[in-house]
C-alpha cells in the first residue's frame, strides 16, 4: 500500500472516530435533558448509542467527560493560544485574546446564550457535574502553569496560572449566574467582556509591578 492510501486510510479511520465520539456524545445529551445526568448510565448511553460500555470509555474516561465532551478543545486551544503567539506578544495577552474571542463569539467554551441556561441547569442540579467543574479548573490552572514555565520567564508560573484562572472563572461565574436568571445575553457578554480585560489588566499590572 502506498504513502497516498495509507495517508487516506487513516484519514478515513480518524473521521469514522470523529462521528463516533459524536454520536455518543450528542445521544448522551438527549437523555441527560431529557432524565438529568445522575439518572443516566453508561450502560444506557451504549445501548442508545449502539456501541459498547468499553467503547464509551474508549472515548470519554468517565461519564461526566461525555457531559463536558469540549474539554480536550479547550486544552488545546490554551496550549496553542501560549505556544504559537506572535512575537512581542505575551503568554497572558496571548490568553487575554483567546477568552475575549470565546466569549465575543458566545462559543460554547467561553461564551454565553440563552440555550446554555438548561445546561448549567443541569450542572447545578448534578454533584457529580459540579465535582468535575472543580477539577477541570485545576486541570487548566496546571496546563496553564507549564505552559507559562516553558514559553516565558516568569519566576512563579503555578501563582500566575492560578491568579489567571481565577479572574476569569469568577467573571464566567456571573455570566453563568445572569444566563440562568434570565438577563440579555448581549448584555451579558458585554460585561463578561469588561470583566475579562478587568481581571488581565490588574494582574498585568501586579506582574509589572
Amino acid at each position: 500500500m502506498s504513502q497516498v492510501q495509507l495517508s487516506l486510510v487513516d484519514s478515513l479511520r480518524e473521521r469514522k472516530k470523529a462521528a463516533t465520539r459524536q454520536r455518543i456524545s450528542d445521544i448522551a445529551t438527549g437523555l441527560f435533558a431529557e432524565r438529568g445526568f445522575d439518572n443516566v448510565t453508561v450502560n444506557e448511553i451504549a445501548a442508545a448509542a449502539e456501541v459498547s460500555k468499553v467503547t464509551v470509555f474508549n472515548y470519554f474516561p468517565r461519564k461526566e467527560d461525555i457531559f463536558f465532551d469540549r474539554i480536550p478543545q479547550a486544552a488545546e486551544l490554551i496550549t496553542a493560544a501560549v505556544r504559537d503567539r506572535g512575537a512581542g506578544v505575551t503568554p497572558l495577552a496571548a490568553l487575554r485574546g483567546l477568552v475575549l474571542e470565546l466569549a465575543e463569539q458566545r462559543h460554547p467554551l467561553g461564551g454565553v446564550r440563552e440555550p446554555y441556561a438548561h445546561f448549567w441547569r443541569l450542572v447545578q442540579d448534578s454533584p457529580a457535574l459540579r465535582a468535575r467543574v472543580r477539577e477541570v479548573v485545576d486541570e487548566w490552572e496546571i496546563l496553564l502553569a507549564g505552559l507559562l514555565a516553558e514559553h516565558s520567564d516568569d519566576p512563579h508560573p503555578r501563582l500566575t496560572a492560578a491568579l489567571a484562572v481565577a479572574g476569569y472563572r469568577i467573571g464566567y461565574l456571573a455570566a453563568v449566574e445572569r444566563t440562568l436568571a434570565g438577563d440579555s445575553a448581549d448584555q451579558i457578554t458585554a460585561d463578561l467582556v469588561s470583566a475579562i480585560n478587568a481581571a488581565f489588566d490588574i494582574l498585568e499590572r501586579g506582574l509589572g509591578s
